[in-house]
C-alpha cells in the first residue's frame, strides 16, 4: 500500500516590506496575512474529508509556520523534507529590478532556459519527484502533505504535465497557499483529473521508479478572497 494524494502546498504570504528576494535566507517569516493563509489551506484540507496521515515541510521559516495549521489539524508532527526547498539563486538579497540594472549581475542573466541564475530546472525536477516518490512510499494510506515554495512545486506541475521548463515567472499558476494535489495511478489506468495523453501528444506523463505514473488531479487557491492585498516578490 501507498498514499492515496500528494499535497504540494505553498506557503502564506512573507512579511518582506522591502521588497528583497530572500531565497533561502533566514529571518523571512509569515505576515499577519500569511498566517490568514496558512489557515485558509488548513481549513480547505480540513473541508476535502480525507485521511492525512503525514507532513513533510521544506525546512525555511515561511513553510514551517505555514504548516503549522496543517499539523494541529490533523495532530502530525512535521518532518523535515531539505528536497523540497526553495532553490538557490544568485539574486538573494536583492531587488530584482535593481539587480538587473547592475552590470555585476548580468553574467547570471546569459542563459534562462537552464536557468544561469540559480538551480537548474532539472536539478529542482529531480529532488521534487525523488521526494513526491518518498512521500507516497512513506505512509501504509491515507494522504500525505508537502509544504513547499512556488518553484518547485511549478517545476514539478510542468514535468508531470509533460511541458517545457522555461517560463516566464510572473505567469506561474501556483499562489499562495494554494494546493495542487497528485496520485500514482498503473499504466493504462486514469485518475481523477487526468489528461488523455492521446488526446495531447506532446503531454508526457511523469514515470516513478515502478513505472507508475504521477498525475496531477487537482488545483485550488483557498486563500484567493486574500490574495489582492498580499505581496509575493520574494523568490526568482
Amino acid at each position: 500500500m501507498v498514499a492515496s494524494q500528494v499535497h504540494l502546498v505553498r506557503h502564506g504570504e512573507v512579511f518582506n516590506p522591502d521588497g528583497i528576494l530572500y531565497g533561502r535566507l533566514p529571518g523571512f517569516g509569515l505576515s499577519k496575512l500569511g498566517h490568514r493563509m496558512a489557515q485558509a489551506a488548513a481549513d480547505e484540507l480540513i473541508a476535502r474529508d480525507r485521511p492525512v496521515t503525514a507532513l513533510r515541510v521544506s525546512p525555511l521559516q515561511r513553510t514551517r509556520e505555514s504548516a503549522a495549521p496543517i499539523a494541529e489539524a490533523f495532530d502530525l508532527e512535521p518532518v523535515i523534507e531539505e528536497r523540497i526547498m526553495e532553490p538557490t539563486n544568485r539574486f538573494e538579497g536583492t531587488r530584482m529590478k535593481r539587480a538587473v540594472r547592475n552590470p555585476v549581475y548580468w553574467p547570471y542573466l546569459v542563459n534562462p532556459l537552464r536557468p544561469s541564475w540559480g538551480e537548474a530546472y532539472t536539478r529542482i525536477e529531480q529532488r521534487m519527484l525523488a521526494a513526491v516518490e518518498d512521500a507516497f512510499q512513506s505512509v501504509d494510506s491515507g494522504d500525505v502533505i508537502l509544504v513547499s515554495h512556488q518553484l518547485p512545486i511549478w517545476v514539478t506541475h510542468l514535468s508531470v504535465a509533460g511541458e517545457r521548463y522555461p517560463h516566464d515567472p510572473r505567469k506561474r499558476r501556483c499562489a499562495l497557499s494554494s494546493i495542487t494535489s497528485f496520485e500514482r495511478i498503473e499504466p493504462g489506468e486514469h485518475a481523477e483529473g487526468d489528461v488523455d495523453a492521446s488526446a495531447d501528444p506532446t503531454r508526457r506523463p511523469a514515470r516513478t521508479a515502478e513505472s507508475r505514473r504521477l498525475v496531477e488531479v487537482g488545483y485550488v487557491e483557498p486563500a484567493a478572497s486574500l490574495q489582492a492585498s498580499a505581496t509575493d516578490v520574494g523568490a526568482v
